[in-house]
């Protein structure tokens, strides 16, 4: 086998997106990967890579899955406890980089970003190679396969209030004998949540793997016919220090790997 480090493909916004970028870089280093960061001035075809992660950001255009655009809604913040905002004090150049990135999302759509992803997930399916979608990158991997998505969250919450964290604070359920149950070697975990649309109807041969325990909002999918075609609508990166989260980056490395030894 090749001692080679896989490179993996980071995409993400022109402007903005840094804490994303760095949080994902890490995880991908950690992994034993080499992360490239991708973008529309900074573009990359699928040869120069080994692997794909599709990162968070702009909401996809729904004209792509047949819908036209409805005014945003902006997600209440959820409340911290004592130890939270002890934690948001001792860490501040962090949570600075995480609320920079989520300032990314006041752009509410960026076509050429939509272009340039949808290009890449393409040509990483037709050789394939492995692809992580992350929150956005979920949603456009679905729209990719035909599937559509739920603009806005607010009217389909059941959830009050809706919780928006960079803390684990949604608790998922995953479809025992997933591929991300295998992977995350449990049926039932905790997440953070930065997103303001959701999976409506799967694309074709997608399938849902797991949901909010006390939503029916999509929080994973797969697609059967690939090694590793996993989206996640939460943002791993950010719970770098949780071992559980850190396997989907190693899975993600370790498949570009073997994919890479065999050609």
């Amino acid at each position: 086998m090749s001692r080679k480090r896989p490179v993996i493909g980071i995409t993400g916004p022109d402007e903005g997106g840094t804490g994303a970028w760095l949080f994902t870089a890490l995880s991908v280093r950690l992994a034993g990967g080499k992360p490239r960061r991708i973008t529309v001035e900074s573009p990359a075809v699928i040869d120069e890579l080994d692997g794909l992660i599709i990162g968070g950001g702009a909401d996809v255009e729904p004209l792509k899955y047949g819908q036209e655009r409805i005014e945003k809604a902006v997600l209440a913040k959820d409340s911290r406890t004592i130890f939270e905002w002890i934690l948001s004090i001792l860490f501040f150049p962090v949570y600075w980089l995480v609320r920079y990135f989520q300032h990314t999302k006041s752009a509410a759509i960026d076509t050429e970003r939509d272009e340039l992803e949808l290009k890449l997930l393409k040509n990483a399916l037709r050789y394939k190679k492995p692809v992580l979608g992350i929150c956005r990158g979920m949603q456009l991997m679905n729209v990719h396969f035909n599937g559509s998505l739920y603009q806005d969250i607010r009217g389909y919450y059941t959830e009050t209030p809706q919780v928006s964290s960079i803390f684990p604070k949604k608790r998922i359920e995953i479809q025992p004998g997933s591929r991300l149950a295998e992977i995350l070697k449990t049926t039932i975990c905790n997440v953070n949540a930065l997103h303001n649309q959701a999976i409506d109807l799967p694309g074709d041969g997608v399938e849902l793997v797991a949901k909010e325990k006390n939503t029916d909002i999509t929080q994973g999918l797969e697609h059967p016919d690939y090694d590793f075609v996993i989206g996640v609508q939460w943002h791993p990166e950010y719970l770098v220090q949780v071992r559980r989260q850190r396997r989907l980056f190693k899975e993600l490395v370790r498949t570009a790997k073997d994919k890479e030894s065999q050609t």
